[in-house]
């Protein structure tokens, strides 16, 4: 997509993340009105805070999507290990959904884990993200089972990792 632009976000960009967020995983069906988990998703000031964010945006500034870049041991990490680089809530606006929003934003991560010189980078994904699941065996993930896990009862989490190259 030549009018795609990833960079870090801007607390500008906070409140358009945080909708943006939450409006992909309810177009999915995964966080319903009254959910919890909506209202951390759409706390992108606290992931801004405590993380790296990168946004996606048009040559408009439109914010597309996001991703949110952990390091071990931080408050949003949940599986990484020392020498991996974690990622969560990866996010695209249903608007531009199969536009490579997503696979540039995971793309965007693997640079920033080889920079940092980590050896993975690693995620959970709900067992009912199959398009996700798609997107990252595509790209060359594979899974984890051992780090497969539940954070509340009937939520299973996947966990997948991408080998840097030496």
């Amino acid at each position: 997509m030549a009018d795609l632009i990833i960079r870090p976000a801007a607390e500008a960009d906070l409140p358009a993340i945080g909708s943006v967020t939450v409006e992909a995983y309810r177009a999915d069906g995964f966080v319903g009105d009254h959910d919890d988990y909506a209202s951390v998703l759409a706390d992108s000031a606290s992931r801004f805070r405590d993380a790296e964010v990168l946004v996606a945006q048009d040559e408009s500034g439109a914010v597309l999507g996001s991703v949110t870049v952990v390091r071990p041991g931080t408050p949003y990490a949940e599986i990484s290990r020392s020498g991996e680089l974690e990622f969560r809530m990866l996010s695209v606006s249903a608007a531009a959904r199969g536009r490579g929003v997503g696979e540039a934003l995971v793309r965007a991560v693997i640079d920033k884990a080889r920079t940092a010189g980590a050896t993975h980078v690693v995620l959970s994904s709900s067992e009912k993200m199959l398009a996700a699941h798609r997107l990252y065996e595509r790209m060359g993930f594979t899974r984890l089972p051992e780090r497969d896990w539940s954070p509340v009862p009937g939520l299973e989490l996947r966990a997948y990792a991408y080998v840097l190259p030496l």
